[in-house]
């Protein structure tokens, strides 16, 4: 190889590195590791008055997929025939593109990977990995139909956690 073209190799094979190595840390943004985000949302009230909210029409506990996930999860009636979804005490990862769903699929304890698989309905981004969190259910939404609560990373098609609702008698 001539003396001229070694200098072209070079560059070009230095830039071709630059740009994996930027399309990876977009990807996979390996910091958030290492971050956290604390959301502490007061938890709403049924009727409009501090103080008295109804009792919740599902609840249960997370259980960790991909990523070590623990807290608690309610669905809570609100004015006017709406619902909420309520995270407490919630700890995960941080991850690109979290949202939070209802999954009309089974929680497996051995993994996630099915809670994409049925219907689910997206409640939007996940506020923060720390604290508590309110999310609207969207109206008209048949909460009959979704047993399960997943955060889930839309990136990687993954579920960083899951819970299982159980009915309130």
């Amino acid at each position: 190889m001539s003396r001229t073209k070694r200098p072209v190799l070079w560059i070009t094979t230095i830039a071709a590195v630059v740009v994996v190595a930027a399309v990876g840390l977009y990807l996979f943004q390996p910091w958030r590791l290492f971050t956290t985000h604390r959301v502490d949302e007061a938890a709403p009230v049924a009727n409009g008055q501090q103080g008295s909210a109804a009792a919740p029409l599902a609840s249960g506990s997370f259980i960790s997929h991909e990523h070590s996930t623990s807290g608690s999860v309610q669905i809570q009636p609100l004015a006017g025939g709406k619902a909420n979804l309520r995270l407490t005490n919630l700890r995960t990862s941080d991850g690109p593109a979290l949202h939070v769903w209802l999954s009309d699929q089974p929680v497996k304890r051995d993994g996630g990977g099915n809670l994409d698989d049925g219907r689910h309905v997206d409640l939007g981004s996940l506020k923060g990995n720390e604290g508590n969190q309110n999310y609207a259910i969207p109206a008209g939404t048949d909460l009959k139909k979704f047993s399960t609560v997943t955060i889930w990373c839309e990136r990687f098609s993954v579920s960083f956690g899951a819970a299982e609702l159980k009915r309130s008698a």
